[in-house]
């Protein structure tokens, strides 16, 4: 038995996660953007693994389908984060005002020119092709075929996406270099959705190893935005004063100064978080993606194992 009724929910969940945000998104709103992005992203995750071996299911289809729309959301969300970050910074004590604004008005130049190619790239996506696509996967689940092996490649992908993340971890070592951080959150938050996928279809319950990788990747998400961030207030900089900008150097070095240490302290907090990383890793190595493969006993036999041990009771 293949769990067929938990994966058709599983998919449906995610397709209507999709279809609620996906309006807000085409009409700009910020928050719709970046839930469409998720809904995606974890709809990209979810199909190639549901599907392995599975007959009918047209899945190479529909996961371009995901992937030409998870790109198209992507070009935006990034530049809004910078934004919401950008006035918390402005918020601490010593950072000039007018620093924040000459670096808001060149994220918000920045984005609009991404916003114009995210609506040209969604005005390629076919919504309704997208939803056949997806009827279809769904379809395939409610009559899998023989060999239909979902568990094996969820197994295999969680297998290889920690060995990925142990890598990552060791490549990072415990000192600050955001590009190797970042690698970090990337492994991590594959990891992640891949558990993910183990837990919602009951197959191999593991909440608190998902809710440890998201702690960490929401910690080094964070670093890797006020890194984005760093990178616009250095842009403002190297332009010349006066055509560009009215802030004095030491109002965009103050808060510059302003976002470094914040990245110290998250990764203070990554370095601290490290044991229980390590912890969630081995457990999907060795745990989740074990029982995923573990033969399992028919229902038969799991109903009869009550029975003989309600006959050993009424002999003892």
């Amino acid at each position: 038995m293949n769990r067929s009724p938990n994966l058709v929910r599983l998919l449906e969940r995610r397709t209507r996660a999709l279809h609620r945000h996906l309006p807000r998104a085409i009409a700009g709103d910020d928050i719709g953007v970046h839930q469409a992005r998720v809904a995606s992203r974890r709809l990209r995750e979810a199909v190639p693994v549901l599907t392995d071996g599975l007959n009918g299911s047209k899945r190479g289809k529909a996961r371009r389908k995901i992937r030409r729309l998870t790109r198209a959301l992507g070009t935006v969300r990034e530049l809004d984060v910078t934004l919401q970050l950008l006035e918390e910074m402005g918020e601490k004590p010593g950072v000039s005002r007018p620093a924040v604004v000459d670096v808001r008005a060149h994220v918000i130049e920045e984005r609009e020119r991404r916003r114009a190619r995210m609506h040209e790239r969604l005005a390629d996506v076919n919504g309704d092709k997208l939803a056949k696509r997806l009827e279809s996967v769904r379809l395939a689940l409610l009559a899998p075929t023989p060999g239909h092996n979902w568990r094996a490649a969820l197994a295999s992908r969680i297998a290889k996406r920690a060995r990925r993340l142990d890598r990552a971890i060791e490549q990072a070592g415990q000192i600050y270099a955001p590009e190797a951080l970042h690698q970090v959150r990337i492994a991590a938050k594959k990891l992640r959705y891949a558990v993910e996928i183990a837990t919602e279809s009951g197959a191999a319950p593991a909440a608190a190893t998902v809710r440890t990788l998201k702690r960490v990747q929401d910690a080094l998400g964070r670093l890797h935005d006020l890194q984005v961030l760093q990178h616009h207030v250095a842009a403002v900089a190297a332009a010349p004063r006066g055509a560009q900008r009215d802030t004095p150097d030491v109002g965009l070095a103050v808060l510059a100064r302003r976002i470094e240490d914040e990245c110290r302290h998250l990764h203070g907090r990554y370095i601290a978080m490290l044991p229980l990383l390590r912890e969630a890793l081995e457990t999907s190595r060795l745990q989740v993606a074990v029982r995923l493969t573990a033969p399992r006993r028919s229902r038969a036999a799991k109903m009869a194992l009550p029975a003989r041990r309600r006959t050993a009771g009424s002999r003892s």
